[in-house]
């Protein structure tokens, strides 16, 4: 009748079902030499508990903490002294001349001109990154490479 009971009391422990109570009866009962065999890997389980259980742990642990600085109020900080920066800025170049034109064919010569100024400069910066289609090419057939390795891989796999 007690194997039985300690039968039913382990299913229950797998379970997660027992009690701290039914737990300190599988631990008494482990403790005693006499086990049956099919009980033998709980008997060094519980006897793995109890020894862990008096264990120390006796390092000493520091308590005190390092200073940590909050950078989040230092960048807050740096943003507020832009801000003010760039309104002090703006109001001391506010001047009553917006760059108006009266003539509209003087107004449309000075437009001609700034576009002429910035096409040229767009064209210049398009034609030095001319280079990235090399380097996309020289992915696509890294790729192609790569699954060429795949495919191989798959068919000759290594034996461990």
């Amino acid at each position: 009748m007690v194997l039985n009971n300690i039968e039913k009391l382990l299913e229950k422990y797998e379970n997660g079902e027992t009690s701290l109570k039914e737990e300190q009866l599988l631990k008494t009962y482990f403790q005693q030499e006499a086990v049956p065999p099919h009980l033998e890997p709980y008997k060094a389980m519980f006897t793995y508990f109890k020894v862990s259980q008096q264990e120390q742990f006796t390092k000493h642990v520091p308590l005190k903490t390092k200073k940590v600085y909050n950078y989040k109020w230092i960048s807050v900080a740096a943003v507020a002294v832009l801000l003010v920066g760039f309104y002090f800025k703006s109001t001391e170049t506010q001047s009553d001349d917006l760059g108006t034109f009266q003539n509209p064919q003087e107004a449309y010569d000075e437009v001609a001109k700034s576009l002429a100024m910035i096409s040229g400069h767009f064209n210049k910066g398009v034609s030095t990154v001319g280079y990235l289609n090399e380097y996309d090419k020289g992915y696509e057939t890294l790729n192609y490479l790569n699954e060429l390795e795949n495919s191989t891989r798959i068919i000759f796999k290594p034996n461990h």
